[in-house]
């Protein structure tokens, strides 16, 4: 097990799910309320089998997907919890990916202002990415986490028994921001990730603890992303973009699936204004190419992605886009704001590595 301590929790990584036992005893809890949705509640509640003994535990399940991410899925939530007459010494369990700690600590950190929450997610995505940091937020008008706060679990617990549940494609999704944290902090990882040929041969737990320990670098350093944190944005203001404009279609994106799109744009234009090389582009695009195999985006919806961009809460005004870009492997620059004719050359690069 490995411990990494943040200012006012811990995340647990490793064969730890028993540690949530002690957790709970410790807080003296009124009620241990679980929230799950229909894949996590089918596939991972299982393993919190032994918490069901316990007299005040229940499990709030919700529908699974992004497009759940929403206020009307947290106004059920806040209904089901005033229905089980939860106190402000409740505590909400998320058991899931992004969308569920997202959500999850989003309607706990609102609920009669405040009651606890404990991150147990399930995917490596959120193990890796969502589960650090305490930013909380739900999709709204198409832009995703537009509402949201900070605020932080009582723990995360990080147990890779649930690898077992997922599918490649989701696990492919957290290899991205795994490749995220390598490009932006740590050149060595990237060496490393550069000689991933078949998925199934990766050993997942060790990505996670070096990759958590990145982000938690990170964040420890500026909490509330008023600098160095934006480096974490790096591949999600286009990424997001794509995202959430694929995610109403008849082939919605996995969220590391976009974020591998949008690297690849964004290292395009750190080219351009950062001072990443083109060798360095290049070595990216092949690798990223070669996990993801990208797929091309309709020039039509070009004027659609850029306006979903405009909106982006990173942005100063809507008259300015701003990304994290590259200046080398292993090092980032913050807040460059990007020309929108430059934006659309960089998907149109995109283009020429898809595959249809």
């Amino acid at each position: 097990m490995t411990l990494i301590p943040l200012h006012d929790y811990t995340i647990y990584v490793g064969s730890t799910l028993q540690q949530l036992t002690a957790i709970l005893r410790e807080k003296s809890y009124t009620q241990h309320i679980v929230l799950a949705d229909t894949n996590t509640a089918a596939h991972c509640l299982p393993h919190l089998n032994f918490l069901a003994s316990d007299a005040t535990f229940s499990v709030i399940t919700i529908p699974a997907g992004e497009q759940y991410k929403t206020i009307q899925t947290c106004q059920t939530i806040w209904q089901e919890l005033m229905d089980r007459q939860a106190d402000r010494r409740s505590v909400l369990i998320n058991l899931g990916g992004g969308v569920i700690g997202d959500m999850g600590g989003f309607c706990a950190s609102t609920f009669k202002r405040g009651i606890d929450f404990i991150q147990v997610p399930t995917t490596l995505l959120a193990q890796v990415d969502a589960s650090v940091g305490g930013k909380l937020g739900i999709d709204f008008a198409d832009i995703k986490n537009s509402i949201g706060l900070f605020g932080n679990p009582q723990a995360v617990i990080a147990d890779p028994v649930f690898f077992s549940t997922l599918p490649p494609r989701e696990l492919r999704s957290g290899l991205a921001e795994i490749i995220k944290h390598s490009l932006i902090a740590e050149a060595e990882q990237w060496a490393s990730i550069r000689t991933i040929d078949q998925l199934d041969t990766v050993d997942w737990p060790t990505l996670v603890a070096p990759s958590v320990r990145i982000k938690q670098h990170i964040v420890a350093q500026d909490p509330f992303e008023q600098g160095l944190r934006k480096a974490l944005n790096f591949g999600h203001t286009i990424g997001h973009a794509i995202e959430s404009d694929a995610l109403h279609s008849a082939s919605p994106l996995l969220h590391g699936e976009a974020i591998a799109a949008g690297m690849i744009c964004e290292s395009y234009l750190s080219v351009k204004q950062a001072g990443l090389s083109q060798a360095a582009l290049q070595e990216i695009s092949d690798i990223i190419g070669r996990i993801y195999t990208p797929r091309a985006i309709d020039e039509r919806r070009f004027p659609h992605l850029l306006d979903l961009m405009r909106n982006d809460k990173k942005n100063r005004n809507r008259s300015e886009i701003n990304c994290s870009l590259l200046s080398g492997i292993g090092t980032v620059v913050v807040d460059q704001a990007v020309a929108e004719n430059d934006i659309i050359t960089s998907l149109q690069y995109l283009n020429t590595l898809a595959k249809n």
